[in-house]
């Protein structure tokens, strides 16, 4: 787990980023997942900036995001890590509803309840669009398990139904991303291609300074008015009753 703080723009911004730790006390997340510690800690540096800016400018906030999985063991488990994968996302959650920009970049895999925890609850994501990027639900071999397919056969559905595809172009086209950014080699990047990612992230930083704190901008995007009018319809109705019954 990693934590600094930089100059972005004119702001310095506090920059949080999950990495492998080989000498971890929790076997099950030594290979970048999330566990106990990783979770505890990026709550509590999140809360850090809250407590701190809470009577001056809110600094940005941005979450690297490469994590595997949330770390799965008897271990963690017994010791409760959804409480500690909560207390992450609510750290996330309450800066953007304080007025922090966060923007999440996502760099390698963002997957299962470690992307929740670190990354999800950004008012902005942005992600590289490269082979290597993959936000999802759950790894290819787990999805295929749970959906008694082979791998191959969930590559072909993905292929016609957006959300089973593991493409990040494909999941950009669900409206929940803010851009794709083009890297040629995001292992060595050019300066140029260095300071258009740093640019772009500025450009986030400023939109979601001047948008809502809320995460609206998912729904109302034009990939989402296109790709997940079911989902949009669903939470129109499940308001629409829960005023009734609020009444």
């Amino acid at each position: 787990m990693l934590t600094a703080d930089a100059p972005l723009g004119k702001d310095k911004a506090r920059f949080l980023c999950v990495v492998p730790n080989p000498a971890g006390r929790f076997p099950c997340a030594r290979h970048g997942e999330v566990g106990l510690e990783e979770a505890y800690t990026l709550a509590t540096r999140v809360r850090e900036v809250i407590d701190e800016d809470k009577d001056t400018v809110k600094r940005p906030i941005i979450a690297i995001v490469d994590v595997k999985s949330q770390a799965y063991g008897r271990r963690e488990e017994t010791a409760a890590i959804f409480l500690a994968a909560a207390a992450a996302a609510d750290a996330y959650g309450s800066a953007r509803l304080a007025g922090h920009p966060v923007v999440a970049l996502v760099v390698g895999h963002a997957l299962s309840a470690a992307f929740l925890a670190h990354g999800y609850q950004a008012n902005r994501i942005l992600a590289f669009d490269d082979h290597g990027v993959i936000i999802h639900a759950m790894d290819k071999e787990a999805a295929a398990r749970i959906m008694r397919r082979s791998v191959e056969s969930l590559e072909e559905l993905g292929k016609t139904i957006a959300p089973l595809s593991y493409d990040i172009r494909d999941y950009a086209k669900l409206g929940l991303l803010y851009k794709l950014l083009h890297v040629e080699n995001p292992e060595h990047p050019s300066q140029p291609e260095i300071q258009t990612v740093q640019n772009e992230l500025i450009a986030a930083i400023d939109d979601a300074r001047n948008s809502p704190v809320d995460l609206r901008s998912r729904l109302e995007s034009t990939g989402a008015l296109e790709m997940r009018k079911a989902s949009i319809l669903t939470r129109t109705m499940l308001a629409a009753q829960w005023a009734e019954i609020g009444h």
